[in-house]
């Protein structure tokens, strides 16, 4: 019997840990540096991609991820070496999806082409906005010129690019919202990642709103008006959501992102860079050192969990259930041993949050702004 972890496949994820500045809303592991030595990073990048290799050889990869941080800041050639070292590592898919987080700046669209010498083969570019005040609250380094300027840059060289916009920002309106999300549906695109602004603890947003000094963010009510305007739009548009937050045509979806969503198996290496791996019949969750300096000398590097079937179930259900595509309750009962319970079910099914059909259970459009709610439903003992 086929393990479980390969109803979702094997990825790689890179972590790439340096900005040219740090945002004010990111809670990502990232970090301002004044240099970097890019040889020691390339070497030490490569040799975790070997060392994980020795524990999941003859795998089929298939998608690689370089996100961060700012990994277009990455120097090609170290992209080549950790991609040269994965296809010597596992035996690659043969549509493998490359992909690489970009900042829309003119300094590193300049760099597309030799990423895509290097292997990339899909870029997802941080717009996040398009209007300069609202890049300036941010804390974006580009202009909305720029921005749309490096968009053209990278179609010109990769068939597949992604756009990010955020929305929900300060003092936005819901037809200001509108307008820059059909700007940005005008342009062609092929997979659009749009996100409520949220305010995260331990980020600048998350210190100034503490003080009150953050003004100006949508109510409950405006909120979801932009979700659900959201979504009528962008289906209008023949980008239906396929996640919660993602939207893509037919064929176009981030197939790195569906490793994690059907819970299959990736590897994550560099500084922060988490990753589950099946191993010898036991799942493991993987976190590695936080700390730059810290994770380049070595010593330490990673952390090993364990993952109860209780554990597995229920990551298996919180990310499953993000997807339009549901979740498939027979692997559910695999994985802990038990059913849903059938009074739960029921009672979301009459609210119309979930439907579910020849044991699946999917989230309804009303569904997908509740989810929380929903998962505390199916997963509170």
């Amino acid at each position: 019997m086929a393990e479980d972890w390969e109803a979702g496949g094997f990825g790689l994820y890179v972590h790439w840990p340096f900005c040219a500045a740090k945002c004010p809303y990111c809670d990502f592991n990232s970090h301002v540096t004044n240099s970097v030595d890019h040889d020691a990073w390339r070497k030490a990048l490569v040799a975790e991609v070997e060392r994980v290799g020795l524990l999941t050889g003859g795998r089929v990869l298939r998608s690689v991820f370089f996100g961060g941080g700012t990994p277009s800041l990455m120097e090609p050639r170290t992209v080549e070496a950790i991609l040269n070292t994965a296809a010597r590592t596992w035996p690659m898919a043969n549509d493998v999806e490359v992909t690489l987080e970009a900042n829309p700046t003119s300094v590193e669209a300049h760099k597309f082409a030799a990423f895509r010498s290097a292997g990339v083969n899909r870029v997802s570019m941080g717009i996040q906005a398009l209007n300069d005040p609202d890049l300036r609250a941010l804390g974006r380094l580009h202009s909305a010129a720029e921005g749309l300027a490096a968009f053209d840059t990278a179609r010109s060289v990769f068939d597949r690019v992604s756009f990010d916009l955020m929305y929900g920002r300060q003092n936005q309106s819901l037809n200001q919202w509108e307008t820059e999300l059909r700007q940005a549906l005008s342009l062609d695109l092929d997979h659009v990642s749009l996100y409520q602004l949220t305010v995260e603890a331990g980020t600048a947003f998350g210190d100034r709103y503490k003080r009150g000094k953050l003004q100006g963010l949508p109510d409950d009510d405006l909120s979801a008006d932009m979700y659900a305007l959201t979504q009528d739009i962008c289906l209008d548009h023949n980008m239906p959501r396929y996640e919660v937050s993602n939207h893509a045509r037919d064929g176009s979806e981030s197939r790195h992102n569906l490793i994690y969503w059907r819970y299959g198996d990736y590897a994550g290496i560099g500084p922060g860079a988490h990753g589950r791996l099946t191993l010898n019949g036991s799942r493991i969750a993987t976190s590695q050192q936080r700390m730059p300096a810290f994770w380049l000398s070595g010593n330490n590097r990673e952390t090993v969990e364990a993952l109860s079937a209780s554990d597995q179930a229920t990551e298996y259900t919180m990310m499953g259930l993000r997807m339009a595509e549901g979740i498939d309750m027979d692997r559910y009962l695999r994985l802990s041993g038990r059913e849903f319970r059938s009074d739960r079910l029921r009672e979301l099914e009459e609210m119309k949050l979930i439907t579910t059909a020849k044991r699946k259970i999917y989230v309804t459009d009303q569904g997908f702004s509740l989810l929380n709610g929903i998962l505390r439903t199916l997963l509170d003992d």
